[in-house]
C-alpha cells in the first residue's frame, strides 16, 4: 500500500474495507524496528517526502470510544513489515518555468552572493556576518557518503553567541520563515527526549511507540534552537551525535533503532553572566563544553558596543522602520492609493535585496539540482589555512582547531558554488569559505590578540572587499582610539566641563594604514558614499577627517 500526504491509504486489493467515518486513525506499528519509522511517516509533512509502506490493514474495535460517543468506532491499525522512504522533489516541481527562468537570470548577476546576504533579514541593521552565516547555512554544502560505509554531513551548522537586545532571535524566526522544513524549540523548554525521541505506549495496542523528536522532524530541513546554553548538560550531551553523525541511536523499552536527523542547526546563546567580556575567550565567556563546540562551522560573536555615530544610525533605522510599516502611516496610506509596496529597506551591502518569496524559491532550486563538485579546489591552500590555525589556536588557547574545520571550509566552499548555481567549486569559493572561517576564528579572540591576528590573516580577510570597505575600517579603528584617547585625558565630559561634538582624525594617519594594505589613494573613498553615510568629512586645509558626535 502506498501513503501520500497525511493518512491517504489506498485499499489493498481483496484486503480490509477503509475504516468507518469516526476513527481515531492512528497508525500503530506493532514491529519494534519499525516502529521509530512508522511514527515519522505519520508527521511527515505532504509536501517533504513519499513513503511506501507494505504491511496489514485492518480495523480494531476499541470499547473506551464506542461508550463515549454511542455507536461502534474502530481504530485503523497497520501491521508494518516493510517501509521505504524516497524524495519525491515535491518542491522543485512545484516551480513553474517563470520561477526556474527568474532564478537563472538571478543567478547571472555579478553581486548576487552581495544581494542574497542583504536579503537575510532585511528588517535588521548591520551584523553582515550573521547575514553571511545563515545565507551559506540555507544553501549548505553536498553530503558525502563513499562506498555506502562512511556518512560525511553536508548541513552547516551556526552558532549565534552575543549580548541581548542584538537580534539574535529575530534572526532565527527569519530562518524560519524564510527555510523549507523548519522546527524551532528553546533550550529553556527542550529536553533531551524533546529533541531526539520519546517512548509512549499507545492507548489502542497497549505497546510501545516511539514518537520523534524536534531533531527527527527536522530532517532535511533546519532546527532553531533558541536560548541554547540554557539547556542542561544532559540535554545538550544527547544532540552530540545528531550533530555530527546526523542519526539518532535510541535502544528504549525493548526498541533498538536508529533515526535520521540530517538537518542544519542554527543556534542562539548568551553568555555568562548576559554580558560577553572581550577580555576573555569564547570558552570562557560561554557555558560550552569543546565538543558541542567543535561541531558547529560558524560562531559567531556579537557585541554591542558604543559607537555614538553608528548607535544613531540603527536608530534612525528602527524608527524608519517603525513609521514605513506602520498600518496608518503616511506610506501606507501612499501605497494603498498607488497600489505599490513599500520602499525596500536601506542596507550595508548598498545592493537592491532580493525578494523573499523569489529566495525562498532560489534556496529551494539550488538544494535541489546543485551538486558542486571538488575537482578545481585548491587543495594546498586549504591544507596551509588548517596548518597556520592550529598553530595560532595553540599559541592563543581559545577554541580548539580540529580537522573538523577543514570540512567545514569544504562545506562553506561548497554552499558559495551553489549559491551561485556553479557545478564546480572555484578558487573564489575556497577564498570565501577560507574568509568566514578566519572571521568566525578571530572573532572568538581576547581583544589582546583580535588586532594582531587580523593583521597576520589580512590577505585573507580582505577578499571580496573592496577598498573603501576595508578603508572604512581603518578608519573607524582610528575614531575609535582617538576617543579613547580624549576621554582619557580629558575624562567623559570634555575639557572645561564642555563635551566632544566631534572627532578629528589626521588624513596621514589613514594614509599610512592604507599604505599598509597596499592603497595609495584616497580621493575616491571621500568621494563614495560609504564616507558620507557614516557622517565623515574632509577638511582639506587642516588635513583633517572630521566625524561628529
Amino acid at each position: 500500500m502506498r501513503r501520500r500526504g497525511p493518512l491517504q491509504v489506498e485499499r489493498i486489493p481483496g484486503g480490509p474495507p477503509p475504516r468507518p467515518a469516526g476513527g481515531t486513525g492512528r497508525g500503530v506499528c506493532t514491529a519494534p524496528a519499525l516502529a521509530a519509522a512508522c511514527a515519522a511517516w505519520r508527521r511527515t509533512r505532504e509536501e517533504s517526502e513519499e513513503r511506501e509502506l507494505t504491511g496489514i490493514y485492518h480495523n480494531n474495535y476499541d470499547g473506551a470510544l464506542n461508550m463515549s460517543n454511542g455507536f461502534p468506532v474502530f481504530a485503523t491499525v497497520i501491521l508494518a513489515n516493510h517501509i521505504t522512504c524516497r524524495d519525491d522533489k515535491v518542491a522543485t516541481e512545484m516551480l513553474t518555468d517563470e520561477d526556474v527562468r527568474a532564478i537563472v537570470a538571478l543567478s547571472r548577476d555579478e553581486r548576487i552572493a552581495e544581494r542574497v546576504f542583504a536579503s537575510v533579514g532585511p528588517s535588521i541593521y548591520g551584523h553582515e556576518d550573521i547575514k553571511r552565516a545563515i545565507a551559506l547555512a540555507m544553501f549548505g554544502g553536498v553530503p558525502k557518503n563513499p562506498g555506502g560505509k562512511h556518512k560525511v554531513r553536508g548541513d552547516i551548522n551556526v552558532l549565534l553567541c552575543g549580548d541581548p537586545g542584538t537580534a539574535k532571535s529575530q534572526f532565527l524566526k527569519f530562518v524560519e520563515k524564510a527555510a523549507s522544513r523548519v522546527v524551532f524549540t528553546t533550550g529553556q523548554g527542550a529536553s533531551a527526549v524533546g529533541l531526539t525521541a520519546y517512548v509512549q505506549r499507545n492507548p489502542v495496542s497497549r505497546e510501545w511507540t516511539l514518537e520523534a523528536g524536534a531533531l527527527v522532524l527536522a530532517d532535511r530541513g533546519v532546527c532553531l534552537i533558541d536560548e541554547f546554553d540554557k539547556m542542561t548538560d544532559q540535554d545538550r550531551t544527547s544532540i552530540h551525535e545528531a550533530m555530527e553523525q546526523q542519526s539518532i541511536s535510541i535502544s528504549k523499552a525493548g526498541i533498538v533503532t536508529s533515526l535520521q536527523a540530517r538537518c542544519t542547526i542554527i543556534a542562539a546563546a548568551n553568555p555568562i553572566g548576559g554580558r560577553y567580556d572581550p577580555s576573555l575567550t569564547f570558552s570562557e565567556n560561554v557555558d560550552l563544553t569543546e565538543p558541542i563546540l567543535s561541531r558547529f562551522d560558524i560562531l559567531c560573536v556579537v557585541r554591542d558596543t558604543v559607537d555614538p555615530v553608528q548607535d544613531e544610525m540603527l536608530a534612525r533605522f528602527v524608527v524608519s522602520s517603525h513609521v514605513r510599516h506602520h498600518p496608518g502611516g503616511p506610506e501606507r496610506r501612499g501605497e494603498e492609493a498607488t497600489g505599490a509596496g513599500p520602499a525596500p529597506m536601506p542596507n550595508s551591502y548598498g545592493v537592491e535585496p532580493i525578494p523573499q518569496e523569489l529566495l525562498r524559491k532560489y534556496v529551494t532550486y539550488s538544494k535541489e539540482k546543485v551538486r558542486p563538485k571538488l575537482n578545481q579546489m585548491d587543495q594546498d591552500k586549504v591544507a596551509r589555512m588548517y596548518s597556520e590555525l592550529r598553530k595560532e589556536s595553540m599559541a592563543t588557547g581559545s577554541i580548539p582547531i580540529t580537522v573538523r574545520h577543514i570540512e567545514s571550509m569544504i562545506r562553506l566552499a561548497e554552499a558559495h558554488a551553489r549559491l551561485h548555481l556553479r557545478d564546480f567549486v572555484l578558487e573564489e569559493d575556497v577564498n570565501m569559505a577560507i574568509r568566514v572561517v578566519l572571521d568566525s576564528f578571530i572573532d572568538t579572540q581576547k581583544f589582546s590578540v583580535m588586532r594582531s591576528m587580523r593583521k597576520t590573516f589580512s590577505r585573507y580577510l580582505s577578499f571580496r572587499r573592496d577598498n573603501n570597505e576595508l578603508l572604512l575600517f581603518i578608519l573607524k579603528q582610528l575614531v575609535s582610539e582617538q576617543l579613547s584617547y580624549q576621554r582619557s585625558r580629558y575624562g567623559a565630559t570634555g575639557v572645561a566641563g564642555v563635551r566632544h561634538e566631534r572627532v578629528e582624525v589626521p588624513e596621514k594617519d589613514l594614509a599610512d594604514r592604507a599604505r599598509q594594505i597596499s592603497i595609495h589613494s584616497l580621493s575616491a573613498f571621500y568621494d563614495s558614499d560609504v564616507f558620507k553615510n557614516n557622517l565623515f568629512s574632509v577638511d582639506p586645509r587642516r588635513k583633517l577627517i572630521i566625524q561628529p558626535l
